[in-house]
């Protein structure tokens, strides 16, 4: 639970306008660790309590997608697994996110973007409510309106997702 104290009535505005949280993965989803095993396969560490936030942004109507760069399979399988339209392998995913917004008929200011790395700058700069990890990158925190309490793949979805039900709930 967040304290009421603590969230300011502009931060609730801001969720209050959301219809669709855009996430990367890595980093995000992940704690950024990659295992590497001798065969070339890669396999990454997620926290399994992801699934029942992103459950709650669904019952309050609202989008949760994944959009990364990485074009190894395990994110969309963990997508799959989570039940999350996904998107892997996307280059530029600014123009990417905005024909996303755009085939949904939304504004910018209708989606959060949750982010970890310069990869993500564009897409946090564009969107209503730029949300970053506890660990991401230092230079993201130019455009974040809300960092994390929890780093990437430690509960920082679920506080995300935690977040948005706790304000939306009291509508």
């Amino acid at each position: 639970m967040f304290d009421r104290k603590q969230i300011s009535d502009e931060l609730i505005s801001l969720i209050r306008q959301i219809r669709l949280v855009v996430f990367d993965f890595d980093g995000v989803f992940t704690d950024n660790t990659v295992y590497v095993f001798e065969n070339g396969k890669e396999a990454v560490r997620c926290w399994r309590g992801d699934g029942l936030g992103l459950r709650k942004l669904e019952h309050l109507a609202i989008t949760p997608i994944i959009l990364s760069t990485e074009k190894n399979h395990v994110v969309k399988a963990r997508a799959e697994k989570l039940r999350v339209h996904c998107e892997s392998g996307i280059e530029d995913k600014y123009a990417r996110l905005k024909e996303i917004i755009e085939e949904r008929e939304l504004r910018f200011d209708q989606v959060a973007y949750v982010g970890n790395d310069m990869n993500d700058f564009e897409c946090l700069a564009a969107v209503g409510f730029p949300i970053i990890v506890n660990d991401a990158h230092p230079e993201l925190s130019l455009c974040a309106r809300y960092r994390t309490k929890t780093p990437g793949g430690r509960g920082a979805v679920r506080e995300i997702c935690d977040l948005f039900a706790q304000i939306l709930s009291k509508r």
